[in-house]
């Protein structure tokens, strides 16, 4: 006898979607994974732009569940006056009385902040939307963490909103000229990253040497669109995707959830030419710092390094600490655990070959890693990776 449950009784969901872009995407991908895996599920996708009215059969819809995603205020309204459970992704927590799950904000500014950090930089700047609440966050956690560190962060703020999007990378291009050089600036997402990078070839700025540009997604497309090519930071929507399915199906069986906040974090910095420099005024610290980002999951000691960048030990850890607050086995060590934390939540390799890829031994990963993050490796990417 088939294990399968009557038609009847298969859960109908609605997915109700603005995917215009590859997170979005991302997102239906993670729904999918999370329904093959404990579905089946009838799915009911509707397609919407931002400004469209929710589809005509919604509003007798007998079905079981719904997902929300984009920055649609009328789609969202319709959805509250119904009864059915609902999760909520949209960016600006349109439903406020369903959970709610989305990227952390504060999270990917620390990413970005450190990206830029550890290079050296000490002029920092941020391109945002002001329409956006997301932009507005990750522009306030930025901001606090590079005034943490001691310096001082930019904000593209233009008088009045440029009437078009030419006029737009013309604002920030004059924006971008009187910044002081070098500077690292974080846009709010690969688009605006994208204007960055042009709003730079309009003033004549050199990328990455006076101007340094990190973007958000990790759109590939987009990505490669203009040289240089845009360093981003990798979300995780397949994760995302997954939580929401998740939650809507213990709501689905009866449970109750507080609309409460489940922010996923990002993966990580993929480091394309657009960030690819050290802004360290010691050359010899900066040709360190470079070798040991290339070699430093190889098994690579403090020795091979000074083999490369000739000098007295002592004098490479002086330097170190005077300008990144750090030893050189230090530096090693993080670019290693960050190879790790990239593995565990990217892939499904297993936990033995991610040692052998980031240069360590299996056992002694597991007392590193959980020293340096709290949690063993297996533990971290339950939390954090793909999927459960």
């Amino acid at each position: 006898m088939s294990s399968r449950p009557a038609p009847s009784r298969i859960p109908q969901v609605a997915l109700l979607f603005e995917a215009s872009n590859a997170y979005a995407r991302g997102l239906l991908v993670g729904i999918g994974e999370y329904i093959l895996s404990h579905g089946p599920w009838g799915v009911h996708y509707a397609e919407l732009g931002r400004e469209d009215r929710a589809p005509p059969w919604l509003a007798s819809w007998q079905g079981q569940g719904i997902i929300v995603r984009g920055e649609n205020r009328r789609l969202a309204r319709a959805v509250a006056r119904l009864s059915t459970p609902a999760v909520d992704l949209t960016p600006s927590r349109l439903l406020p009385r369903a959970p709610w799950v989305k990227s952390d904000d504060a999270a990917i500014a620390r990413l970005a902040a450190q990206h830029f950090l550890e290079r050296g930089f000490r002029h920092f700047a941020f391109c945002g939307d002001a329409r956006f609440s997301w932009s507005e966050r990750r522009r306030e956690h930025f901001g606090l963490l590079v005034r943490g560190a001691g310096r001082a962060c930019q904000v593209y703020q233009p008088a009045q909103r440029p009437a078009n999007g030419d006029a737009e990378v013309d604002a920030i291009s004059a924006w971008l000229a009187r910044l002081p050089k070098p500077v690292a600036v974080f846009a709010c997402y690969d688009n605006r990253g994208q204007q960055v990078l042009e709003g730079c070839r309009r003033a004549g700025l050199a990328v990455p040497e006076e101007v340094a540009v990190l973007g958000v997604d990790n759109d590939e497309v987009l990505c490669a669109l203009s040289p240089p090519p845009l360093s981003s930071i990798t979300l995780n929507p397949r994760r995302t995707g997954w939580e929401a399915a998740a939650l809507l199906s213990l709501m689905m069986e009866g449970g109750r959830l507080r609309p409460d906040a489940h922010l996923i974090p990002p993966v990580g910095v993929v480091t394309r030419q657009s960030t690819d420099i050290l802004a360290v005024a010691d050359p010899k610290i900066a040709q360190a710092l470079r070798y040991i980002r290339e070699h430093a999951c190889e098994g690579l000691r403090v020795s091979d390094v000074l083999r490369h960048c000739p000098m007295a030990r002592r004098a490479l850890e002086t330097r170190f600490r005077k300008l990144l607050g750090r030893t050189p086995r230090e530096e090693i060590l993080r670019v290693q655990l960050n190879r790790v934390k990239e593995l565990l939540t990217g892939t499904e390799l297993p936990v033995a070959e991610i040692a052998d890829r980031s240069g360590f031994e299996p056992d002694y990963l597991s007392v590193v890693f959980k020293a340096e993050t709290g949690l063993p490796p297996g533990e971290y990417r339950r939390r954090f990776g793909l999927g459960r």
